[in-house]
């Protein structure tokens, strides 16, 4: 599936440059498996050959990485914070979850939704997922579109200046961003397995008389 992906970004870059690159940019801040990886070296690379220009690259990848967040940001608003709040009442307690709990995350969010983004846009993983919170919150949209155009254009400028260095082995920037995933992947295991451990595991055991004398929370 990988390699598929790979032969139509190669191909839509070679054929439409820069529309090609905002476009599919667009694509992967809606549906991650599309891979920024290949999709921002590749044009640095196009850009290095003398076939575009580097700034150009960046630009369009940026205008394609907000019109994406654009979309989940949009969907998340449209479902806002009444519609999530009467879902967790309904459904929050199969995963110990209540409003109570969802009100501090908002909370949280609400006081660092800058940074939250302007962060979270340089992350892995986490890159298109930060628009659904900040949709839900309405955040106000110029101030999340400030945020996360700051944040894409040092993810993309990094990724198409790469490219561009690395020329014919453009491929390999590939190895370091799947080490980066692989490094938020196991953050987010970890943090579910202690939430896991908080909410239900603890409990579970501490009712039942088996937790050890100072076990850790």
């Amino acid at each position: 599936m990988m390699a598929g992906l790979t032969d139509i970004v190669i191909a839509v870059v070679d054929a439409i440059g820069y529309l090609g690159v905002a476009l599919l940019v667009a694509l992967e801040s809606i549906f991650p498996p599309i891979p920024s990886e290949v999709v921002l070296p590749l044009a640095g690379f196009v850009a290095g050959r003398g076939e575009a220009s580097l700034v150009g690259m960046v630009v369009a990848a940026t205008v394609g990485s907000v019109v994406g967040s654009w979309v989940l940001y949009g969907l998340a608003a449209w479902v806002g914070p009444v519609r999530l709040h009467r879902f967790v009442a309904r459904y929050g307690r199969w995963f110990r979850l209540t409003e109570d709990d969802l009100a501090r995350a908002e909370a949280w969010f609400d006081r660092r939704s800058g940074s939250a983004v302007l962060l979270g846009r340089c992350v892995p993983l986490i890159r298109s997922l930060v628009s659904i919170p900040a949709g839900f919150r309405r955040m106000p949209l110029v101030r999340f579109t400030l945020y996360s155009a700051a944040g894409s254009l040092v993810w993309n400028g990094a990724l198409v200046g790469a490219g561009a260095l690395l020329g014919d082995r453009w491929e390999r920037v590939g190895d370091v961003v799947g080490l980066l995933q692989a490094a938020v992947v196991l953050l987010l295991i970890a943090g579910v397995a202690y939430v896991a451990w908080r909410r239900w595991l603890r409990p579970a055991l501490a009712a039942r008389g088996d937790l050890p004398p100072g076990s850790p929370d």
